[in-house]
């Protein structure tokens, strides 16, 4: 099994993708600021539960990442909040890309609450 095939990170990989693309219209000033931390904050999201499902023979690793994961969730929310706040993406925008943004802080919540559904063979 891959982890590709874990919800958290098929929809945190698909909310990463939409705020690439919506973060290409925010101002050329914020291309290292804003942009560049919604950007690298929600890509982390994905990385950190791949890496997470890679060190399932260890408990503690295994949620440490997935902390770590949760993390940069709330992090990509309050950059969508900024992103709001600075009137570059619209109020709908905003509600559907946070939406998103608790289901994913969801998933990863239930993935740490029950690592025996998911290999963690040590739980």
């Amino acid at each position: 099994m891959s982890f590709k095939t874990l919800l958290a990170y098929q929809k945190a990989f698909d909310l990463a993708m939409q705020i690439f693309k919506i973060s290409k219209g925010f101002p050329v000033e914020e291309r290292f600021a804003l942009t560049s931390q919604i950007v690298r904050s929600s890509r982390a999201v994905c990385a950190t539960i791949a890496e997470a499902y890679r060190k399932r023979d260890y408990i503690k690793h295994y949620k440490s990442k997935l902390t770590d994961a949760d993390s940069e969730n709330a992090e990509t929310q309050l950059w969508i909040d900024f992103a709001l706040a600075c009137n570059y993406i619209s109020e709908e925008e905003s509600i559907s890309l946070n939406s998103q943004n608790d289901e994913i802080g969801r998933l990863i919540n239930y993935m740490i609450n029950n690592p025996g559904k998911f290999g963690v063979r040590d739980c």
